[in-house]
């Protein structure tokens, strides 16, 4: 028997994730996986980041984390989604070399000197008297001891694998699935279910037509998803977009009959907002096509991933469809697209620290939660890691709520809400999202990150760094200035004589940050950009503010015995149905009733003030 702190189940996002949290804040881990050369590899789309995901990778790596400076490692394609909006939406996002970011992941796992990687497979967890967990056996007759164990299993557990006709065990092509673990998690009684995602075809990038097709550059202005990332960037490749046209759309049709999504074959639902090619063509049937995104693989890889057309269709039909879309019409499929089905846990048998509420010590993360996406399953990676190495060492657990970061309010809507099908973060989701930015990461969680103990020398020094350029881009910015300073600087306002300090003019329409800010601390320009971000928003961020105080101390206001639902502006009919059904005593009583998300408890609260009034 080989006794750790930790045991981690998985080699994914979120197992590594875990396993180098617990590590950072003193446990020794077991990173148990099938095949230690797959570790950190990406099943999907070779991209990290996105909008709402990336405010997930900038937060992670607040903590310390992988996802963002591996992605910074292996970025041969930076692009910022949303610009055209407000800084708070705008979505970081890259793409990597497939090959290179599995590598950088692997380097920081080996080098941790308290990680130990295990190859083989889970057999069952090992129990004391049914409610506590003490380690794992292994299929091959070894046994690891630990007081705490996060199963980041990904598609892996009761994985299948479906292409037209065909059906394989595995929780990704050309891998076998682990089916033993599932078997005993559903014979303990834990709430099981199943869920699906897909993939597309891979292509041969050298058979696919560039010059007919619209380029898709990388961002001209240098930018990073980690402020620890100093090395130069790789070289940066193009992508290109094309489209489905109503011939794909034919082709498609042809083969529904025999596409296991609408033969019955497969039981679990698949993810909303990233559905399949034959998803779309069903239900948007009026489309005369949908949007492609090649995006290439790596810099001396020849495998493209058509982002968009995600399929579980049969081999034929692939190479159909493939063939009948602009500059895809010689084009070869290396690995056809298939769709896999996987048991995940019930989010909600889950503690807000990913513990699960029968068996103690136990901790799950990624897609057995019903997440999906590389940066959920890195977030909930790394809440797990942290926490499983809290109950190992008896130290403080790190619990983050829904108004301090993306991480809390995807955590708050896993164990509160459930999942119908696979989630996916969206800044929608995040209430108090002016605050909740993606270049504010550092300053939101570093404080939390410094208490929980899990910051390398290094980045305690970047820290420490930042905040104190950050304090004096304060300093400066509570300066007072009249208005005809403020024009001799060369802003657009009216000299009216009005004094105000920098941080309040910064709100002005004809202010911008050079009017502000001597010309040496812009160099710091990240620093300022998000200092003036603040400044602009400051009235609607004390409102949030004033907001979050409100509701936690209205949490157990009483609600009136009749009230009437549909008469409170902002609720959907699901969520008057089920406040009526339910007809909650409280308002901490309405929180926990399904579906019903904090805003909406924002405006039932209000709707009760004004009752009372």
């Amino acid at each position: 028997m080989t006794i750790f702190d930790v045991i981690v189940i998985g080699g994914g996002h979120a197992g590594t994730e875990a396993a180098a949290a617990a590590a950072r804040r003193g446990a020794s881990v077991a990173l148990l996986t099938f095949d230690a050369a797959k570790i950190g590899a990406m099943s999907c789309n070779p991209a990290i980041g996105g909008i709402g995901k990336g405010h997930l990778v900038r937060e992670v790596d607040a903590f310390d984390g992988l996802i963002a400076r591996a992605a910074d490692a292996a970025a041969i394609h930076y692009r910022m989604l949303n610009r055209s909006k407000g800084v708070a939406v705008h979505g970081p996002r890259i793409q990597a070399d497939r090959r290179l970011y599995a590598a950088a992941i692997q380097r920081v796992i080996a080098n941790e000197q308290t990680i130990k990687v295990i190859e083989g497979e889970a057999e069952a967890l090992r129990l004391t008297d049914g409610d506590r967990v003490a380690g794992v056996a292994l299929t091959d007759g070894s046994i690891l001891s630990a007081p705490a164990v996060v199963i980041a299993s990904g598609t892996f557990l009761g994985g299948r694998i479906f292409r037209g006709e065909e059906r394989a065990e595995g929780g990704r092509v050309h891998e076998r699935a682990a089916t033993r673990l599932g078997d005993q998690l559903r014979g303990i009684g834990l709430p099981l279910g199943r869920l699906k995602t897909g993939t597309p075809p891979r292509l041969d990038g050298r058979t696919i037509d560039w010059g007919g097709l619209a380029e898709q550059p990388s961002d001209g202005d240098v930018w990073t998803m980690s402020p620890m990332t100093t090395t130069p960037r790789l070289p940066q490749i193009a992508c290109a977009i094309t489209r489905t046209t109503a011939e794909t759309h034919d082709i498609i049709r042809s083969g529904l009959d025999r596409s296991p999504l609408f033969s019955g074959a497969i039981e679990g639902n698949g993810p909303r907002y990233c559905p399949s090619i034959e998803d779309k063509v069903h239900r948007f049937g009026d489309r005369d096509g949908h949007q492609i995104f090649l995006e290439p693989e790596g810099l001396d890889d020849a495998l493209v991933y058509p982002n968009g057309i995600s399929t579980s269709l049969p081999v034929d039909i692939q190479a159909a469809l493939i063939a009948s879309i602009p500059g895809l019409e010689r084009c070869r499929i290396v690995e056809p697209g298939y769709a896999v089905e996987y048991d995940y846990l019930d989010p909600r048998s889950l503690g807000d620290d990913l513990q699960s509420r029968a068996i103690g010590g136990l901790f799950c993360a990624g897609q057995i939660n019903g997440t999906t996406g590389y940066e959920e399953a890195a977030g909930q990676g790394l809440v797990a890691g942290l926490n499983a190495a809290a109950v190992a060492l008896d130290i403080a657990p790190v619990v983050l709520d829904r108004s301090d970061s993306y991480l809390g309010v995807m955590i708050d809507d896993l164990t509160l809400q459930g999942v119908t099908e696979p989630y996916r973060m969206l800044t929608a989701r995040a209430e108090h999202r002016l605050w909740l930015r993606a270049d504010n990461a550092e300053t939101r969680l570093s404080p939390v990150a410094k208490a929980a103990g899990c910051l390398s020398a290094a980045r305690l020094e970047q820290v420490h760094r930042r905040e104190d350029q950050r304090a004096a881009i304060d300093t400066m910015l509570m300066k007072t200035a009249t208005s005809d300073e403020m024009c001799h600087r060369g802003a657009l306002v009216v000299a009216d004589g009005a004094r105000r300090t920098l941080r309040e003019w910064l709100r002005f329409p004809g202010v911008d940050v050079v009017h502000c800010v001597d010309d040496d601390v812009l160099a710091a320009s990240e620093i300022v950009a998000e200092a003036v971000e603040d400044a602009r928003y400051a009235p609607y961020l004390e409102r949030q503010a004033r907001d979050v105080a409100e509701r936690q101390r209205s949490a157990f206001t009483k609600l009136p015995a009749h009230i009437d639902y549909n008469g409170i502006p902002g609720l959907s009919s699901e969520m008057i149905e089920r406040l009526t059904l339910a007809s909650p005593a409280t308002l901490d009583a309405a929180s926990r009733i399904r579906g019903i998300s904090p805003a909406a408890l924002s405006a039932i609260l209000l709707h009760v003030k004004r009752l009372a009034a």
